[in-house]
This record gives C-alpha cells, structure tokens and sequence, in this order.
C-alpha cells in the first residue's frame, strides 16, 4: 500500500510519521503547491493533507485512492460530495486541539485583560527601576469574574472555552452560529446550562466573544461593520477558528476608531498574514495581538493529531469507521 503524506511540515518536525510505515510504502512531502497536488498523489491509496484542496480539480487521476486522511478537525478543503461520488472515504482528527485551542483563547483574552505587553515593557525597558513606587498602574488592568463571556459556536472547543469562562466566574451566554435553535432561552442544544440568545441580545451583552463556528454560508463576515457596532465599546473579540468569519477591515476600523476595546486573533482570512491586511498598521499590543494560526499547536495536540490519524487509517483499513465523515 502506498501513502503519501502532502503536508508533513504542518505537524512539525519534532512529531514521528515513521508510525504510518507500518501500512506501506510512505511519501512525505513538506508542503505542497496546487500545481502539484495530482502528480504527487499519483496512484496512492492513502492520502494525508491539512489544508491542500480535495476535489474534482486535484483527484481527477487519483483512480487507486481510498482514504483522504484530514489531520484537522474541519474539512472545509475537502469537497465531500466528490469523494462519495468516487467512493473515497475521508476521516478527519476531531478532538485532538480542544485543550490547546481553550488554553489559547484564554491566553489571548487575559494578554489584553492584563496589558501584559505594556508591564512586561515598562519592567524591561527600566522605567519600573527608575521609579520609587512598588508597584504600577498607569495602564488599567481588568479581571474576568463577573463579566458576560459570549461564546460563538458550541462544539467541543466552545462547550469547554464556556465551562472554563464559568469557572473564571463569568455569565456565559451563547449564539448558534449554525442559525439553528437562534433566540431561544434557556438549556442549549448540548445540554449545558448557559443561555442562548440571538445575534442583536448576543452583541449588547457579551464583555468578551470568543469565536468556535466552523466557516460556513451562515458564519463567513459574521462580525462585520453592523456587528461592531452593536457591541460595547469595552468588548474584546477572540477568534480561533476561522479567519473569514471576521470581516478583517470592519475589524480595523472598529478598533481604529474604538468602537471595540481590543481583539485576539489566531486566524486571519488569508494566511499566511499578507502585506497588505489592514490590521498590520495596528502595532499597539494592548488593542490586538495576532497569533500564526498555532492556537491548535501544541506539542501535546500534535502528538494526538498524528496519533488519530493511524487509529483512522488502522480502522479504515480492518472496515471500521472510526472517525469517518458524512456517513
């Protein structure tokens, strides 16, 4: 059996693919441009990607392959509907960064809640020295408890992302992102105890937003202009999912003009950050901070990743269905 992995670099060197040998003949590449995407997979039966596109355009001559292994939770890059036409399974590695990207998103929240970067500045660069006070405040610093946490997008990562915020002592409110389910009160879809409002009741409310959708018709420039301006003017928006579902302009402008107090993005529409986003002439640390996509990315949540990734191949390959999706 041959497999050919068409993004081995977006794991990291330090995480072992020898593991997937134990199938076959196994062909690593660390990246992979479009142009090259149908000569490398070739007649492969075992494809592994990240974000390369899967769909009639680049599987047109893949006539031996049977398993597209996403080493991801989201799919977006894969047309599903193709695969099935061919009958070509697809698994992807759901759960694996639920703990790192909720670590991240708190992360992000309190670098902005704190001013780290002013303090960490103002010890380094000597001023605290200079001074004879024990202590500063010159930049107000925020705490969590009791302030409103919307939470946009209740799967895994923003089911624990709500349970976490409560335990920080904050109201959690949530918004479906799917539209389904939207202005109802009460117990959610996952049978949490935090309320669900709709979109208007979610902008007013929330202190701090974190953002858990999927990029979908419902969800792409979701926070747009006409969103921001709802929000208070304190509100701090987080996003580690999708970099579309943030209108990236409308985000500028917003904290241009401090119609929000602050933003944490770990994703960004195109990636990677192109010299032209409008959001690169905001240099001031204490209103946005931007992370390269590595919320997902820890050595422990790559170790998983990898590690899914063989079960589904092991399953598929023994006709499970361990993690198979759009059955």
């Amino acid at each position: 059996m041959k497999l050919v992995h068409l993004e081995s670099s977006s794991i990291g060197n330090d995480i072992s693919l020898d593991r997937y040998r134990e199938f076959g003949e196994l062909i690593c590449y660390p990246e992979t441009d479009f142009t090259k995407t149908i000569e490398r997979i070739g007649d492969a039966e075992i494809v592994l990607i990240n974000k390369t596109p899967m769909n009639a355009s680049t599987l047109k001559r893949a006539d031996n392959l049977k398993l597209i292994c996403e080493m991801a939770t989201g799919y977006d890059n894969v047309d599903i509907d193709y695969c099935r036409s061919r009958g070509i399974a697809v698994a992807n590695a759901g759960h694996y960064s639920t703990t790192a990207v909720a670590q991240h998103t708190f992360g992000l929240a309190l670098y902005l809640l704190e001013k780290l970067h002013f303090y960490d500045t103002f010890v380094k660069s000597g001023e605290y020295g200079r001074q004879r006070n024990f202590t500063c405040y010159q930049v107000p610093i925020q705490e969590l408890c009791g302030r409103v946490w919307g939470v946009a997008g209740m799967g895994e990562i923003g089911r624990r992302v709500a349970d976490i915020a409560r335990a920080f002592g904050c109201t959690v409110i949530t918004y479906s992102t799917s539209g389904k389910g939207a202005g109802t009160d009460g117990v959610t879809d996952a049978g949490t105890p935090y309320r669900r409002v709709d979109f208007d009741t979610f902008l007013r409310e929330a202190d701090i937003i974190s953002v858990h959708c999927p990029l979908s018709e419902h969800t792409r420039h979701l926070f747009d202009d006409d969103a921001f301006a709802r929000m208070k003017k304190r509100a701090i928006l987080i996003n580690v999912a999708r970099g579309p579902v943030v209108d990236q302009k409308a985000l500028y402008r917003a904290l241009s003009e401090d119609r929000i107090a602050g933003a944490g993005l770990d994703v960004l529409e195109e990636e990677p950050m192109r010299e032209n986003n409008p959001l690169r002439q905001i240099t001031d640390s204490g209103k946005l901070i931007i992370t390269p996509h590595n919320a997902w990315a820890t050595v422990e949540a790559r170790e998983r990743d990898a590690q899914i990734t063989y079960d589904n191949i092991k399953s598929f390959l023994s006709g499970g269905t361990l993690n198979r999706v759009d059955l």
